[in-house]
């Protein structure tokens, strides 16, 4: 009996020792120990729709609405692969032209996004549709491998694409809706039935019309690529009823590209240009033509 006695002890004691650890850890470790290791982080519903920006600008609703859109975000930096990123570029920009249209009166302007936040790629052209805006102009930067490729251009909707180059360039920009593998944001069913749509053919027609007017009113103040006016499959354009185009304002991976744009000067001419064009656009459908 008295062996069996010291046998449990050998085989209790260290059980109870481990016990006894734990409870004490429960009951006076740093806080976020034992059971409160677990960070529960509140997500956002899938169907729950993200707050709007505001609409600055005249009072007066009847005035024309451009909701511009600085491209990338948040952990999304976009092209860049030195300490100059294309999420910085596209922000300065989109500023500076929001700043030109307000100081040139009369258009109302509202943002995608002011500061460095991610906004999947549907959110953004949702915020235009449910502004009712009348133009969305959406500002990236191009990249390319090597330091050749220079210039900008201009994208409107195109399910297949100009060119090979172009459907590259949609790829690469789709691809930041996903995370991990992980679809942001649903794609819509009805996206080839809307194309069909008249509405949406007149959307296309006016998205054409504006993306020459800014290579009209910027071939004399910007340096644009030899086949500047492109078309492709970009998410980001895909809206029924508001025109929408895409502005690869240039190469930020070519040097003299990245200076223009990260420079005051370069986003001085490109706000001058882009919203010489808005206007000249807005002057031509004034009248619901």
């Amino acid at each position: 009996m008295r062996r069996l006695l010291q046998y449990l002890l050998i085989v209790l004691a260290p059980v109870a020792v481990f016990a006894a650890m734990v409870a004490a850890d429960r009951l006076f470790g740093a806080p976020g120990r034992g059971d409160k290791y677990v960070l529960r982080i509140e997500l956002p519903q899938g169907d729950k729709l993200i707050g709007l920006p505001p609409v600055e600008g005249p009072q007066d609703a009847s005035r024309p609405l451009v909701v511009i859109d600085a491209g990338h975000g948040g952990h999304d930096p976009g092209a860049g692969t030195g300490p100059l990123k294309e999420k910085q570029v596209t922000l300065a920009l989109a500023r500076a032209l929001r700043d030109r249209l307000l100081e040139e009166g009369g258009i109302r302007v509202a943002l995608t996004r002011s500061d460095d936040r991610f906004l999947s790629l549907e959110e953004r052209s949702d915020i235009a549709r449910r502004l009712k805006a009348d133009l969305f102009v959406s500002v990236h930067a191009d990249s390319e491998e090597g330091n050749d490729a220079t210039g900008a251009s201009i994208y409107t909707l195109s399910e297949r694409g100009t060119s090979e180059i172009a459907r590259r360039y949609a790829a690469r920009e789709n691809g930041a809706n996903m995370v991990n593998g992980v679809v942001l944001a649903g794609k819509s069913d009805a996206v080839g039935a809307i194309l069909l749509d008249l509405s949406q053919r007149d959307m296309e027609a006016r998205s054409q019309e504006f993306a020459e007017l800014v290579l009209r009113e910027g071939k004399a103040r910007m340096h644009f690529r030899e086949d500047a006016l492109q078309s492709a499959a970009f998410v980001v354009l895909k809206s029924p009823d508001v025109p929408s185009v895409l502005f690869e304002t240039g190469y930020i991976s070519n040097d003299d590209d990245a200076a223009r744009l990260a420079s005051a000067a370069g986003r001085r001419a490109f706000a001058e240009v882009t919203a010489k064009a808005i206007k000249a656009f807005f002057a031509r459908h004034s009248q619901g033509g």
